[in-house]
């Protein structure tokens, strides 16, 4: 069954409307047809099984069969603070990430990031990373769409992250993986969680004083040298296991 989503304004008490890009996606593309299934996802916790009722040039209406509260999120909100990755990388951070219950996603601009954005470089790869995420959610029937933040300075992230119940810092330099178990066993379902994850190059060792500053906990993740794209996913298939019910 496809999967889209809509915002609360697009449904009503027995029809929903499909509008914009995803009129052609399910005409031209999917070649729905009328009397055809589709999950519908409201972006809080709703999900609507509907049948195509109607086609029209700019417009899918779309009758409710079945109406039930989404069961597909964790209990815990995490927050991936992710260092800026070269070339296309980002993109598959997110999409894994998203598959993997990532609440939001953070890019953040530290000292060892060899990526450098200007304003009209990061409003389109912001737009990109957006539909990814979008994309995703649809695919792995999220109840939400995950929010990719615009980018930040360390500092900035830093501030943003400030109130989260668990901070933590996956560190090449740390050690001792018993800590680390502890940390992940006693998270409790319902923190709100924020991990920082580092560029190709690592953390500076001031970036990480200043994490510690601010209540984020450095951790190891083991023994071997994570890549940045692999470290984020690592931790949160770690977390997804942890509080999944």
């Amino acid at each position: 069954m496809h999967h889209f989503f809509v915002h609360p304004n697009q449904i009503q008490e027995r029809r929903i409307t499909i509008e914009g890009m995803d009129v052609n996606h399910m005409k031209n593309v999917l070649r729905m047809k009328l009397g055809e299934e589709v999950l519908i996802s409201d972006g809080t916790s709703k999900d609507y099984i509907c049948t195509v009722a109607e086609i029209e040039k700019n417009q899918i209406y779309l009758d409710i069969i079945q109406s039930v509260e989404g069961d597909r999120e964790l209990s815990s909100r995490i927050y991936l603070f992710q260092g800026l990755p070269k070339g296309d990388k980002m993109e598959l951070i997110i999409q894994k990430a998203v598959e993997l219950g990532v609440y939001e996603v953070i890019p953040v601009a530290m000292k060892r990031c060899v990526v450098k954005l200007d304003k009209k470089k990061e409003t389109s790869k912001g737009k990109r990373w957006k539909d990814i995420a979008k994309e995703a959610a649809k695919q792995s029937k999220r109840n939400l769409i995950p929010e990719v933040h615009g980018v930040l300075t360390y500092k900035e992230a830093l501030e943003y992250g400030k109130d989260l119940d668990i901070k933590l810092i996956p560190y090449e330099l740390a050690t001792g993986m018993v800590r680390t178990k502890e940390v992940i066993s006693n998270i409790k379902p319902g923190q709100n969680i924020g991990i920082f994850i580092g560029p190709e190059g690592g953390f500076e060792e001031e970036e990480i004083a200043l994490g510690e500053e601010n209540g984020f906990s450095p951790i190891t993740l083991g023994k071997r040298i994570l890549r940045t794209e692999t470290a984020g996913l690592a931790i949160l298939a770690i977390l997804m296991y942890h509080l999944e019910d």
